[in-house]
């Protein structure tokens, strides 16, 4: 069989388009501008191009941008000041400071002192306590994203079996909260697993998000599951640099009954919802409706 391809760069543009609807009326009923923050720290050069496409996507959906670039060796002093001034500032809703941080600073130290209303990454323990234990919370962008499409694809995923490869606090472990909020059955796997390729043969969803490019094999794949590869890898091809998933798309293709692909699957659905997230805790903080289909 031949795989439906889900399209992550068009349902990114329908999320960007809902969360541009969306501000509208914030602005036109409420006279409210949902505003985000982004805090860069040295010049790594894919995270100044990461930043600059969050900045340009967050003004075209009609947010404010605000932006905060620090030297490399700004000190984590400097660094907490400037968090904190964005805590205490109104017209910022959401804050995301840019990782990786220089080696000097403590990231957990950062990324804790976000004040976890404005946390639009969904990293700060707070959040990662309430989405554990069901209650609302910020909800990583990435996962958030994937689970976005899995809905749209299946409509109602209870019951399902799935397994995620993969048991990162960025994307692994939320997704599995995830899954388990939308009543699947849930296996988190990693390279310990025993007997790894049985227990992904089991599943009607495969989450690949563990940082090995091509590791799940076609023969790997239950005829008809749904693939989504959270893996984007850089490798060697025929004398040229590519971009590949974690899956072997080609042959996971030949069994999965829908599968994203890389690049152009999960990767644009990450800043689509991190605008979504940037508009939820807007309307959280001025005790207005969330806006529907945008949340978890």
């Amino acid at each position: 069989m031949a795989a439906n391809i889900i399209d992550g760069k068009a349902f990114a543009a329908t999320v960007r388009e809902k969360v541009a609807g969306h501000v509208a009326r914030l602005k036109e009923e409420h006279d409210i501008t949902p505003g985000l923050a982004v805090v860069l720290v040295g010049e790594d050069p894919a995270s100044q191009v990461y930043v600059r496409s969050k900045g340009k996507q967050t003004v075209e959906a009609g947010m404010n941008s605000f932006e905060h670039k620090l030297d490399a060796d700004t000190s984590e002093a400097d660094l907490l000041a400037v968090v904190d001034q964005l805590n205490k500032d109104p017209a910022v809703h959401g804050i995301l400071v840019q990782l990786p941080l220089p080696g000097h600073l403590n990231e957990d130290l950062i990324i804790n002192s976000i004040a976890p209303e404005k946390d639009v990454d969904g990293f700060h323990i707070s959040n990662v306590g309430l989405l554990g234990t069901g209650q609302k919370s910020m909800v990583p962008c990435t996962p958030l994203g994937c689970l976005m499409m899995l809905r749209d694809y299946h409509g109602s995923l209870s019951g399902m079996d799935a397994v995620v490869i993969g048991r990162s606090n960025i994307v692994g472990k939320p997704m599995a909260q995830l899954l388990l909020g939308d009543s699947c059955t849930v296996t988190i796997a990693h390279s310990r697993t025993k007997d790894l390729p049985d227990v992904v043969r089991r599943a009607d969803i495969v989450v690949a998000a563990v940082g090995r490019p091509e590791m799940v094999p076609g023969d790997w794949i239950k005829e008809g599951a749904t693939v989504i590869d959270v893996g984007i890898n850089r490798i060697e091809r025929d004398g040229k640099n590519v971009l590949v998933g974690d899956v072997d798309f080609a042959s996971c293709a030949e069994r999965a009954g829908a599968i994203t692909p890389v690049p152009g699957g999960v990767g644009p659905m990450t800043i689509a919802c991190l605008l979504a997230n940037t508009v939820t805790a807007c309307c959280r903080a001025n005790g207005l409706a969330e806006p529907e289909g945008l949340t978890a």
